[in-house]
């Protein structure tokens, strides 16, 4: 089924040819197909985990890593459930790569939740005395590389982790996965759109999510 093709250009448009045609007519994704590959979420890294194997569609020829986006979609709608079974102030998500503030800190905005993005401060979640000592029900993190120190203290502390996983992520102590690019702006924005628009529909906020515009999550280009 794989396609040989040369670097570059004609092999993008080959990869995101082959990715369609496998997803027949769009059935049952938030967005089409097209969306989510235009946004990037596709594109993983030249470098795997045994983790997260199983949300690997394929290798290109020069050794990227391509994700499934099936698979995304699927967790994207998992991640939703699970977070509308907690008060949005328990939510708490956690940026620390650039181009995921704004898209992190839009999600906390739109459904009530909080956000820490940028450098994070150790002992947030697990010193009262701390100045900004947070107890949030469940965390939501944008790559487990970046924010590993919140993920080891909500291990601490017992509260359960949603993170944003690329191919090379680690997955240790993570209960859900979104696996994603999550390094592109355009990528994040839509993860993170999406990821708020879904939990709004299963808190039964509707009309709120029919509001969100994808264009109120992307980041500047830096």
């Amino acid at each position: 089924m794989y396609l040989t093709v040369e670097r570059g250009k004609r092999m993008d448009v080959e990869v995101k040819k082959e990715l369609v045609d496998d997803v027949v007519e769009d059935e049952g994704l938030l967005i089409p197909a097209d969306s989510y590959l235009a946004a990037g979420i596709h594109i993983g890294t030249q470098y795997k985990t045994a983790h997260m194997m199983k949300y690997i569609y394929r290798v290109r020829n020069d050794g990227l890593y391509i994700l499934d986006i099936k698979a995304t979609d699927e967790r994207i709608r998992i991640a939703a459930k699970f977070l509308a079974r907690y008060d949005p102030e328990g939510i708490l998500a956690v940026a620390a790569r650039q181009y995921g503030h704004k898209p992190a800190t839009v999600f906390a905005e739109k459904i009530g939740a909080h956000a820490i993005t940028g450098r994070y401060i150790p002992g947030t979640l697990t010193n009262p005395i701390h100045q900004n000592y947070m107890e949030p029900d469940i965390v939501v993190v944008t790559d487990p590389m970046g924010d590993s120190q919140v993920i080891k203290e909500a291990v601490n502390v017992g509260i359960p982790v949603i993170a944003m996983c690329d191919t090379n992520n680690m997955i240790a102590n993570i209960e859900l996965v979104i696996p994603t690019n999550n390094k592109g702006r355009k990528a994040l924005a839509t993860i993170y759109w999406l990821l708020t628009r879904e939990t709004l529909k299963e808190y039964g906020r509707e009309e709120e999510a029919e509001r969100c515009k994808i264009e109120e999550f992307e980041a500047e280009v830096f």
